[in-house]
């Protein structure tokens, strides 16, 4: 087994989710799921085919989101792996609940806009996640003061009242 370390590469306020499904229906599900939950939607989304023509599949709203979702699909090239990018303005929370309710979806490894890197595995058998590095690691412990500063934007967008 080699394990090798592959970017995502995206503009760096850009939002995506990597996961895992199972069949090659998932890219007319999450597209219906996308649209269905926000209306209006940006995204792009690819979906390494692990069988059969083993193709990166593909959808979206949005040309460009969906070129950066198969070229990171391609560069990973793990099976039944799949990448969502969103448009600007939207956001992984706002559609993680409708993508984890599309059946054929197994796992979220991440859903972020953070510098992102994909542990892959290479078998004979073909390439594997193996887990993301998202972001980088913390520099602290909040205070008292990060703690109402982070109550305050969560109100402040509308995340909690």
């Amino acid at each position: 087994m080699e394990l090798t370390v592959v970017p995502v590469t995206k503009p760096e306020a850009t939002n995506f989710i990597l996961g895992q499904s199972h069949f090659i229906k998932t890219v007319e599900d999450l597209h219906e799921a996308l649209v269905s939950t926000v209306p209006g939607i940006r995204f792009g989304l690819a979906f390494c085919e692990a069988s059969g023509k083993r193709l990166v599949r593909w959808s979206g709203t949005d040309e460009s989101l969906i070129d950066l979702a198969c070229e990171n699909a391609r560069a990973i090239g793990a099976g039944h792996s799949f990448l969502i990018f969103l448009g600007d303005g939207f956001f992984p929370v706002n559609v993680l609940g409708a993508v984890r309710a599309v059946p054929e979806v197994c796992r979220i490894y991440c859903a972020t806009a953070n510098p992102t890197q994909v542990i892959v595995a290479q078998t004979d058998a073909g390439r594997g996640v193996m887990g993301v590095i998202d972001g980088a690691s913390p520099l602290g412990i909040e205070t008292e003061a990060d703690v109402a500063e982070r109550k305050a934007l969560l109100r402040k967008i509308g995340y909690k009242l």
